[in-house]
């Protein structure tokens, strides 16, 4: 019983499904009946009016979101321990030609307005130094937890009143919703949110994430972002598959139902190691304290994961577990006391 990653599981039913019935000719790129239906799908889902892209990675749509939000001199606040910062090889840079990543410290790899407000006054408005153009925040975050509706529109007014455009990683986005039990537009455009980029490989898709564009600026941003995807290689010339998999998401519940369950999974193993949680378990992802004599035991017996420094593992549940499926792993954290 494998708990690497959510990117590591097998691809949920519906979506392959909905590959298989894309499976006919149609036009090529974004061209197709699939692709078309994205605008209306998540204008649905958002309860707005939104632009909707399709591109392969959850790095070229945070990368080309960013582009379409700061220029080459402008630098993205940003949280030390952000995927764009720690595990995307310096793609933002490389897409926005060299915008800095102007990173924060804070609790649960979570920025606070304070210090973003703080960073903003410590900078100058003289030409010798990089102007933030962009807050960037990851939804939940690099340690699981979500940013509620208050905090992101707290966020939100701080990067209105600083002319800032807001961009939130939604890698794990279903997840902090189930969670939270607001409606996605509370998290998004409601409290300010430019541009997201929407999980759907770490949610039971196979290859694909969306970048959602609001307000009023969106319909330029998106024709940007298409430059800007076709110029990194991103465009696929059957995009409909993609689009497929997107909109077998959204039309329906499944991109919710998926992360209650693993929500579920995450929630039953932090009920069982609730003596070693380093964070609060909000969503799919725990960490928690471990000898390197325990880890080997729970290897020992079947299970998987990764370390996490020293004396610290991160387990990450996915849709294809829930509370019952991941029973065996629970009873090994008890039985080791």
């Amino acid at each position: 019983m494998q708990f690497f990653s959510d990117n590591a599981t097998p691809v949920c039913p519906e979506v392959m499904a909905a590959i298989a019935a894309a499976d006919q000719a149609d036009f090529g790129y974004d061209g197709d009946a699939w692709s078309g239906r994205l605008d209306q799908a998540f204008s649905a889902l958002f309860d707005a009016p939104v632009k909707a892209l399709w591109v392969t990675t959850g790095t070229a749509a945070n990368s080309i979101a960013l582009a379409c939000l700061c220029p080459p001199y402008g630098g993205v606040i940003c949280h030390e321990e952000a995927h764009i910062v720690v595990d995307e090889c310096g793609a933002p840079g490389f897409y926005t030609h060299g915008a800095a990543l102007m990173t924060l410290p804070g609790s649960g790899a979570k920025l606070s307005p304070d210090m973003v407000k703080d960073r903003l006054g410590a900078t100058r408005p003289d030409v010798h130094q990089v102007p933030a153009r962009a807050i960037s925040i990851t939804q939940a975050s690099e340690y699981g937890l979500a940013y509620t509706p208050d905090e992101v529109a707290a966020l939100g007014a701080v990067a209105r009143d600083h002319g800032l455009g807001l961009h939130m990683d939604g890698a794990r986005f279903a997840n902090a919703v189930a969670f939270l039990g607001c409606h996605p537009a509370d998290l998004t455009w409601r409290a300010g949110v430019d541009i997201v980029s929407f999980g759907c490989v770490k949610n039971g898709g196979m290859i694909g994430e969306a970048i959602v564009f609001f307000g009023a600026q969106a319909k330029d941003r998106a024709a940007q972002a298409e430059r800007w995807r076709k110029r990194g290689g991103h465009l696929l010339s059957k995009g409909r598959y993609l689009a497929a998999q997107l909109l077998a998401m959204v039309e329906g519940d499944l991109w919710l139902s998926n992360a209650r369950a693993a929500n579920a999974a995450a929630r039953s193993l932090a009920d069982a190691a609730s003596g070693r949680l380093l964070h609060p378990v909000e969503t799919n992802e725990l960490f928690i304290r471990l000898t390197h004599d325990e880890a080997a035991r729970l290897r020992a017996a079947g299970f998987d994961f990764y370390d996490w420094g020293e004396g610290a593992a991160r387990l990450v549940t996915n849709w294809s577990q829930d509370k019952d499926s991941v029973q065996p792993m629970a009873d090994a954290l008890k039985a080791l006391g």
